[in-house]
Order: structure tokens, then C-alpha cells, then sequence
């Protein structure tokens, strides 16, 4: 990664088009967002703002639109953790760690150091069926981590768990990244979770979307821990009543 930007955003026009009678609309026009190495930024706003989309554009999955997105240095390491675990059924749960990694030994190895690392060692035979929500949630967590990423995309994906089990996962995150730091993109409409992951949240609003607040995130490891200091910096950004 390089020591200025890692991701410059510069959106000059992204738009849905007309669906079933509803007319086409501009999700992005002029969007422009800098992203710096190894930061943890927290995209927040309301469903159907383009916040996903913003993401498959920089992941690559997403190009009918007109800008540019460019990294600090060379071709970075993506890995893009979804709304839903989208793990393939008919593989084990090793198998599903394993699958962005070239096949043989080394990799078998590498894909099980990281169950190890999220605490499903024990199910690495067993198939996704098996699991519970929480559990292919930390699956997924694990094929994302096991490449090494210099940029990881997340969209959602500790969403439909009770606030205990993201709670678990959350945290389980931030060891992940004290291990392998990398440029994180997150995106929900949590703000309380957004306070607690980021170091630094944007707020999106309107159509087009734009840029309403951009503001940093100065918290240290106890005070992620203590509500009362999450729901004052929320009131002091503008994200929390």
C-alpha cells in the first residue's frame, strides 16, 4: 500500500436503469472519496443509497458507469465479505476457506490456521448446512482474511445475527486486522456499530448520493467497549439521537 491514498473514488456519473415501469435514476454524479492505507472507514446511510454498489465498483464487479477507480500502488489485494456468507453448499467448510487459494497442501494448511483463528477448527469436514448463521458468518470472515488482503470489502456482514453474536464477530474482526492490518471498507446503517469499528465515518444522503459527514474516529480499545462513549461521539457526529 502505498503512504498517501490507497483508493481514490472519483465517480463522474452511476446510474440505475429504468425497471418495470420506474424510470431510470443517479445513484452517484461527482462522487469523489479518498480512502488512506490501512484505514477502517465506515460508509453509513440508509438502505438503497448505493453504499453496495459503491463497493462493487471499487471491488471491480460493477463498471457501467463513468470515473475512475485507481489504488496508491499497483494492483491491491481485494477480498469482499457479503451481506449474506454465500458459501458453496457443496463444499466443506474447509473447502470454502480454501477456495480463493491455489489448490494443494499449503493451501489446505493456511485455510486451517485461519478456522483455527475464528474457532471452527472442529467443523472443517462439515458442510454449510450444518452451521448456524453465526458460524458461516465467521466462515466467510476467514475466506476473506486467509488471501491477505490489502483491501477488504464488507457489506453488511454481521447483519440478521442478535446483538450479542455480532457483538462476538465485531471483535473477532478487530483481532483479524491487528494480525493483518488492511485498508477496510464497511458499509451499514448501524451507527452505533459504525462509531465502535471505525476510525473514520461517512455519512451518505440524497439522490444522487453525496457526502454529508466525513468525520474521524478517535477511540480508544475501551472506550469501543462503553456504550456511553459510543452514543456521545454519535451525538457529536450528527449519526445518533
Amino acid at each position: 500500500m502505498a503512504a498517501m491514498s490507497a483508493i481514490h473514488i472519483d465517480i463522474a456519473e452511476k446510474r440505475y436503469p429504468a425497471v418495470a415501469g420506474a424510470p431510470a435514476r443517479d445513484v452517484f454524479r461527482d462522487f469523489r472519496l479518498e480512502v488512506a492505507a490501512n484505514e477502517f472507514l465506515v460508509l453509513l446511510g440508509a438502505s438503497g443509497l448505493g453504499k453496495t454498489t459503491l463497493l462493487n465498483i471499487i471491488a471491480g464487479l460493477d463498471t457501467a458507469y463513468s470515473g475512475k477507480v485507481s489504488f496508491g500502488a499497483g494492483t491491491p489485494c481485494i477480498a469482499y465479505a457479503f451481506q449474506s456468507p454465500r458459501l458453496l453448499p457443496w463444499r466443506t467448510v474447509l473447502g470454502n476457506v480454501a477456495l480463493p487459494l491455489p489448490s494443494g497442501e499449503e493451501a489446505r494448511g493456511r485455510a486451517m490456521a485461519m478456522l483455527g483463528e475464528v474457532g471452527l477448527a472442529d467443523l472443517a469436514s462439515a458442510y454449510p448446512e450444518r452451521l448456524s448463521l453465526g458460524q458461516q458468518r465467521r466462515v466467510a470472515l476467514a475466506r476473506a482474511f486467509v488471501i491477505e488482503p490489502d483491501v477488504l470489502l464488507m457489506d453488511e456482514p454481521f447483519v440478521s445475527l442478535d446483538e450479542a453474536g455480532a457483538a462476538r464477530l465485531r471483535e473477532l474482526l478487530r483481532r483479524l486486522l491487528a494480525k493483518r492490518p488492511a485498508t477496510v471498507l464497511f458499509v451499514t446503517h448501524d451507527s452505533r456499530e459504525a462509531v465502535e469499528l471505525a476510525s473514520r465515518v461517512v455519512v451518505l444522503e440524497g439522490e444522487p448520493a453525496r457526502i454529508v459527514r466525513d468525520a474521524p474516529v478517535g477511540l480508544s480499545r475501551e472506550e469501543r467497549a462503553a456504550p456511553a462513549r459510543i452514543d456521545e461521539l454519535r451525538r457529536a457526529i450528527g449519526i445518533g439521537g
